[in-house]
């Protein structure tokens, strides 16, 4: 949509209410009626003000992109951020206006709802300006100021002070597909209330129930909520969001998962012993190459994978490989039934390497997806569950996903694969080790996989400012504070380096007990919601929901700030504007150490001799992701040296959408171009197979 045409109905929308609220006298809403007009006109000053910086994006940000036909970039991002959060404010201001007579109409509860937006308008037009000083500073084309450490200091240090509560209230996910929204209330809610019994002296029943009980007032309270999710992500540890996050591993949640998705014939774990294994050189097969096992911070020990596949192939019920399953009796049980016709080796394999920031999950909260790549393209999957930060940071996970590699390219044939074609898949945490683990293939001269699909990857491990990171002020599921968080802990400034036992992925009795809290919310708590608790606003609580209410930019509440930056603050706003602060200081450390900027770390820095000879890479990224710099980038960079590359970039999705492939339409649809782009690497065995 034109911009033009967002700011002449903004404008519209404003004017019409602060006539109809300055006008009638007679009106019976008092206080509420000022508030509205004290709002409308504060979001018409944010307006004029931010149509001129918008229209000097939208002159260039198309410099940015990766190509013509790719159009993706945090310039484009923030002005379509900005535009959602217009079109609300307009859709809202036009109901104001058409029923504000009516019997029905909530007053306080539009009010409420118009100031909320009023604070997320004036926090993005902070993001506004802070951009602006990137497109100045950087290079032409170019979206990371990886040189100016100043930059990317002042921009940790506005994250660390801003106000950010009004985009985890009401208007929470305005951004993202509408489908969407009910299901991130859900996970705030769900999280809010966990972290606010989290590190009690309870048992998992009692901690279950505390949360069941406080999980209430979040619900009715959209500002309260908002508050508290601000902080949490500024001041919980990360063995909080380890723990959070990998709730998702428990028995009832991925039980629900494996009903929902594709029944598969196989599906166990294996652990392989640390052993030193020979591989051919690619250059010349008549010599081979040594890979040592992983031996990074504790010494050498075994890998732990998961094996999926749709149909039983040969090989997969050998006493061979069962030998290196964790479970007894053995799992594999379909050959003995009569009816289960055991098909021939696929002629390629995929590896997979998950997400998780590097610090939780494993394959068994993927399996949703990995079950249905299994079945669409006819092939076993195998998926890394590396050691996790910050136990076991770089290089460990990198050594065992390469070791994982390796044995998988000797022992294809157990795996039900003849390895013509190998595909190497992951997203977010896995989509970078997807590519450094074919970096150091390449380095050590064995055979590099035929292919790469990697959805949204990590590709630059510091805190480096881009337009697209200063979304990490707005984004629930990946806000900076946490971010940061996981690439220290994988970098080792976090470091809590201790030998895993075999069982240290599996979850105590107290996570499971709230993730079946969790569950019982996910599947009621957001119809539930919708339908029931809105009118509650305007009636019971309406009214304890007025005493917390604040005009956009008045101090009334005290968790805001209006006026006041920090004593530090090294940004310089237009005169007369000032973004809203916090009291409460953020705690965001900087990502310091140099082992951020190995190569095999953020392959982004990597020199091109460390790049060249990757095999094709299939960059799928969203639009919305804080992250979407990192894939644009690189995939610029790979293109530039002539290096096969194909960048994606879907609308309307968060971070991590392949996780939420079952919740809407948007992320099945992005979930299945990850499936044709990973079909490609299996092009040419098509080709063959038709000859």
């Amino acid at each position: 949509m034109d911009h033009r045409v967002v700011f002449a109905a903004l404008e519209t929308v404003c004017k019409d209410n602060i006539s109809i609220w300055c006008g009638d006298s007679d009106m019976p809403y008092g206080a509420v009626a000022k508030r509205l007009v004290t709002c409308m006109r504060q979001i018409q000053e944010h307006g004029r003000e931010l149509e001129p910086v918008v229209a000097s994006f939208t002159t260039v940000y198309h410099h940015y992109d990766f190509d013509a036909q790719t159009p993706g970039n945090g310039y484009r991002t923030l002005v379509k951020v900005l535009q959602s959060c217009l079109l609300h404010i307009i859709h809202k201001g036009r109901y104001i206006v058409s029923n504000y007579n009516s019997a029905f109409f909530r007053a306080d509860h539009n009010a409420s709802e118009m100031e909320a937006y009023c604070r997320a308008l004036c926090q993005l037009r902070a993001l506004f300006y802070l951009a602006q000083r990137l497109i100045n500073n950087n290079d032409y084309g170019q979206l990371y100021s990886q040189q100016d450490g100043d930059l990317s200091h002042m921009f940790v240090q506005e994250y660390s002070s801003m106000h950010k509560a009004c985009f985890y209230g009401r208007c929470l996910g305005f951004q993202f597909s509408p489908t969407l929204r009910p299901f991130l209330q859900t996970v705030v809610i769900s999280m809010i209330s966990y972290g606010e019994t989290y590190g009690k002296h309870q048992s998992g029943l009692g901690m279950a129930a505390l949360s069941l009980l406080t999980s209430g007032k979040y619900v009715i309270d959209p500002e309260l909520r908002g508050a508290e999710f601000e902080r949490i992500t500024q001041n919980l540890d990360l063995q909080f969001w380890k723990t959070f996050w990998n709730l998702t591993e428990s028995g009832l949640i991925t039980g629900f998962n494996r009903i929902v998705s594709n029944p598969v014939q196989v599906n166990f774990t294996l652990t392989v012993p640390p052993v030193t294994l020979r591989l051919p050189l690619a250059s010349d097969p008549s010599l081979s190459a040594t890979v040592s096992p992983p031996v990074a911070h504790w010494g050498p020990g075994p890998v732990h994978m998961r094996l999926i596949s749709y149909e039983l192939r040969e090989g997969q019920d050998s006493e061979e490989l069962l030998a290196f399953s964790r479970t007894d009796p053995p799992p594999i049980t379909a050959s003995h039934l009569p009816w289960v016709q055991k098909q021939p080796r696929s002629p390629w394999l995929i590896i997979h390497f998950h997400g998780g920031g590097f610090v939780s999950q494993t394959s068994r909260s993927h399996e949703n997806y990995l079950r249905n790549w299994s079945k669409e393209l006819s092939v076993p999957v195998l998926s890394v569950d590396y050691s996790l930060s910050p136990e076991a940071p770089f290089p460990r996970a990198l050594e065992e996903c390469f070791y994982a590699y390796c044995w998988a390219l000797n022992n294809s044939h157990l795996l039900g694969s003849t390895a013509e074609r190998v595909c190497l898949a992951g997203d977010s945490a896995g989509g970078n080790l997807c590519i450094t683990v074919s970096m150091k293939a390449i380095s050590s001269g064995i055979r590099v996989p035929d292919g790469i699909m990697a959805a949204y990857p990590a590709t630059l491990l510091t805190t480096d400012a881009s337009p697209s990171r200063l979304l990490t002020l707005i984004d629930p599921l990946l806000p900076l504070g946490v971010l940061t968080k996981c690439l220290n802990a994988y970098a080792g400034a976090e470091s809590q380096t201790v030998q895993p036992t075999l069982g240290s992925n599996s979850l105590s009795a107290l996570s499971r007990d709230t993730a079946m809290l969790l569950s019982d919310l996910t599947q009621g708590a957001s119809n539930w919601i919708q339908s029931f608790l809105d009118p509650m606003r305007s009636s019971g609580g309406a009214q304890s929901l007025a005493s917390s209410q604040m005009t956009s930019q008045s101090s009334e509440h005290g968790r805001i700030s209006p006026h006041t930056s920090t004593a530090n603050c090294a940004v310089t706003y237009p005169q007369g504007f000032e973004p809203l602060r916090s009291e409460c200081l953020a705690l965001v450390r900087p990502t310091s150490s140099p082992i951020v900027r190995n190569p095999f770390v953020s392959p982004l820095l990597a020199p091109n001799n460390l790049l060249r000879g990757l095999p094709p890479v299939h960059v799928v990224a969203s639009a919305l992701d804080a992250l979407l710099d990192d894939s644009v980038m690189f995939a610029k960079k790979l293109r530039d040296m002539g290096q096969p590359v194909s960048l994606t970039v879907v609308e309307d999705l968060p971070h991590g959408f392949l996780s939420l492939s079952q919740l809407a339409k948007e992320t099945e649809v992005a979930a299945k171009i990850c499936v044709a782009r990973m079909k490609q690497v299996n092009i040419i065995i098509t080709f063959k197979c038709c000859m």
